[in-house]
């Protein structure tokens, strides 16, 4: 018999199998049954003429703009023709599968991010993209290559910032048209140019903001050929931060606009100035304790010098030996002198210590000790006679057998050898042992 499947089971392996077949998808089509709830989502149905499909807009996946009306949530409109990307999902209460948008455009720019995402990931397996490709842009350059407009504020801009920067550069203007059917030609070949005659040591290719329409040209791949092929680095600066071209993929550095390009290629010269006094301070103090250092170096050598040579040796070799032989002669006496001292005191110290008076005083110390002695000794042990004379007259009087020999008897019961001492401790018929003083008797109960 084959599985029978819950409603819950049957739902789980649909979206499971879904959401792993359509992990994200671009879709084409007419929206209508808008719906803007108070929750920030936007609701719709995306159709054509077979068939509809469910579409919710997370309010965090909607672009956000400061200015009303100027970014497709706020504008989308029903009848309007868009293209959407995101993932298809399963809305297991309803049974039913939904696309989550993640991006909604109109139809025109749809066509683009599609241009721009096939162009992208068929130059990305190419390798255009590769970070080890990539060269450093060189610091400060003497001389650059822009590739851009020639009239407008850009270059202007551009030149401006870089009078103010650096040490001052030759720049060089590769015209050509940055916008139109013409602009990626153009680009390409102003950036050939500029490595045909080898001049620069850079490349700057830059651009001022605009639409995604006015910059569709930097997506051309004849541009990205080129600067993909390009033997001299380039940077680029097209558009705003937000803005993310095909040249700036390819691009040996991307920054976000051009002006900064300018301030990424010439340090300030306020900086550099500074920079260039703390160099010379550091020189200066670092000079001055080389050349001290040095000095010293040779002061020290030339009192070593002279402290080594032969004569100034042998000076101090004899007095050495003066100063040897006045030392030996005075410890010689201080040596003897004090030996004569301890001498002398030893001999005083022992004839007062074992004269005729101290013997006389060591035999009266004697008989006066031996006399406590004796006193002591006879003493202790009438004081223990007495001590056991009175422990005897205690033990005695302990003594359970000492009534018996006063005439007394001591009566035990035989059935448990315990001593007798009222009538209600023996029955009819028990056995008694009665001790006197010469004996012990036997006795029974009536």
């Amino acid at each position: 018999m084959s599985h029978v499947f819950s409603v819950a089971e049957l739902t789980s392996a649909i979206k499971e199998m879904v959401e792993v077949h359509f992990p994200f998808i671009w879709v084409r089509g007419q929206v209508s049954n808008l719906s803007r709830p108070g929750s920030g989502h936007i609701y719709f149905t995306l159709k054509d003429e077979q068939a509809g499909l469910q579409v919710v807009w997370f309010k965090n996946s909607q672009p956000f703009s400061r200015q009303k009306n100027s970014d497709p949530a706020s504008t989308l409109e029903n009848g309007e023709d868009v293209v959407c990307a995101g993932k298809i999902g399963v809305y297991a209460p309803r049974g039913t599968y939904q696309l989550i948008a993640e991006l909604v455009q109109e139809q025109g720019l749809g066509d683009l991010f599609l241009a721009f995402e096939a162009l992208k990931k068929k130059l990305q397996g190419f390798g255009y993209f590769e970070q080890e490709r990539k060269r450093p842009i060189p610091f400060c350059p003497d001389r650059v290559a822009v590739v851009t407009a020639p009239t407008g504020a850009v270059i202007h801009d551009f030149m401006r910032i870089s009078q103010d920067l650096g040490l001052g550069s030759e720049i060089r203007v590769y015209p050509c048209q940055v916008q139109g059917d013409k602009a990626p030609s153009e680009i390409a070949r102003s950036i050939r140019l500029a490595n045909e005659h080898a001049w620069a040591q850079v490349i700057v290719l830059i651009r001022g903001g605009g639409s995604l329409e006015d910059l569709w040209a930097f997506n051309d791949e004849q541009v990205a050929q080129a600067v993909f092929e390009s033997e001299l680095p380039v940077l680029t600066g097209i558009g705003h931060e937000t803005d993310t071209t095909i040249a700036d993929l390819t691009a040996d550095k991307r920054v976000a606009t051009p002006s900064q390009a300018a301030q990424s290629l010439w340090p300030q010269k306020t900086d550099m100035v500074q920079d260039l006094d703390q160099l010379e301070n550091y020189l200066i103090r670092n000079y001055d304790k080389f050349i001290q250092s040095l000095t010293e170096k040779v002061n020290n050598l030339s009192k070593a010098l002279g402290w080594l040579s032969p004569e100034h040796r042998m000076q101090r070799l004899g007095e050495r030996l003066e100063s040897l032989e006045k030392n030996l002669i005075r410890n010689s006496k201080d040596l003897w002198q004090a030996k004569s001292d301890r001498l002398n005191d030893l001999e005083g110290r022992l004839s007062s210590k074992f004269g005729p008076d101290y013997w006389g005083i060591k035999l009266k110390s004697l008989d006066y000790l031996e006399g406590r002695l004796l006193n002591s000794s006879a003493s202790l042990i009438r004081q223990k006679e007495n001590q056991l004379d009175i422990v005897s007259e205690r033990l005695s009087g302990l003594d359970p057998y000492g009534p018996i020999k006063r005439g007394y008897s001591l009566v035990t019961l035989s059935k448990n050898r315990q001593f007798l001492r009222a009538r209600t401790d023996v029955h009819t018929g028990d056995e008694l042992e009665i001790a006197v003083v010469d004996g012990k008797v036997k006795a029974r109960v009536e």
